[in-house]
């Protein structure tokens, strides 16, 4: 099973989407307060669609409680300061994956944190700030089960 980890996440339709994604693949989905948004917002619930109670979703109250939870999981922490690419990494099952929010991405503290095991970059056109937080987590969650041989999917 693969993690992703969206920390203080903002929009309630990104993490909706991220609860479909979850769903979609088997990832647990894990939100680091403080969320932008209660869990009961009607626009998270409309992007999930009906699969909140098909997705496994934990809200932990800060990082390091996250982490916590996690370890020992690999911690890979999506960047764009970094050249190392998202595909040059051989997944393993259990691994986590970590997206900061829109649209500042993961701060310095959270990159730096002891648990994050490396920094990873999804490349895109020169002079564009960043993907969808969503679609990231949707590129990188299906290269990392694509490697583990789609366990559980049809």
């Amino acid at each position: 099973m693969l993690h992703v980890v969206f920390f203080e996440p903002r929009i309630p339709g990104n993490t909706g989407n991220a609860i479909r994604l979850a769903a979609a693949t088997g990832a647990t989905l894990h939100l680091v307060e403080p969320l932008g948004f209660v869990m009961d917002e009607p626009r998270l619930k409309r992007a999930g669609l009906d699969y909140h109670d098909l997705a496994h979703v934990v809200v932990h109250p800060d990082l390091d409680a996250c982490l916590a939870a996690l370890a020992p999981a690999r911690v890979f922490a999506f960047t764009t300061h970094t050249e190392r690419r998202y595909t040059d990494v051989e997944y393993r099952d259990g691994d986590a994956l970590m997206f900061g929010p829109e649209p500042t991405g993961l701060p310095p503290e959270a990159l730096a944190h002891p648990a994050v095991t490396d920094l990873l970059r999804i490349p895109m056109q020169p002079g564009r700030r960043s993907l969808n937080l969503t679609n990231a987590a949707s590129t990188a969650v299906y290269e990392a089960w694509r490697q583990l041989g789609f366990p559980g999917g049809i």
